[in-house]
């Protein structure tokens, strides 16, 4: 499969909805099978997760944090080229304050996120 075949936006925007806004633990783990390569790497800033199953397990630890209305929101649209793709977003609570923004870049192989990076944004001074 040649990447000029891959839907970039869908694939990030699934990544977002459908594995880190998800709550319930099987629904996500269905999406990361569909979305991601058998043997994923994520990079966090402050942590590397290898697997499905951890990755899985972060999304659902930060849910579980930042309690139940937080969400992931896509901004713009996801651009790609060459196996790399980039979705810049923001979350926080629903109808509340942004309380992150960042983006992911993606390496992708086989229609799948083979390599995931999470890049935060500096948070502004008040």
């Amino acid at each position: 499969m040649t990447t000029d075949n891959i839907d970039f936006d869908h694939l990030l925007r699934s990544n977002l909805e459908r594995v880190f806004n998800e709550r319930d633990d099987d629904k996500r783990r269905a999406a990361i099978a569909e979305l991601f390569v058998e043997e994923p790497v994520m990079y966090e800033p402050t942590d590397i997760v290898q697997g499905r199953a951890e990755i899985s397990r972060v999304a659902a630890n930060l849910l579980k944090q930042f309690g139940p209305t937080f969400r992931f929101i896509p901004d713009g649209v996801a651009v790609g080229h060459h196996g790399l793709a980039h979705l810049a977003w923001h979350a926080g609570p629903e109808d509340g304050p942004v309380a992150v923004t960042g983006a992911d870049v993606a390496e992708i192989e086989g229609g799948k996120i083979a390599r995931l990076w999470v890049l935060l944004n500096a948070q502004k001074s008040k």
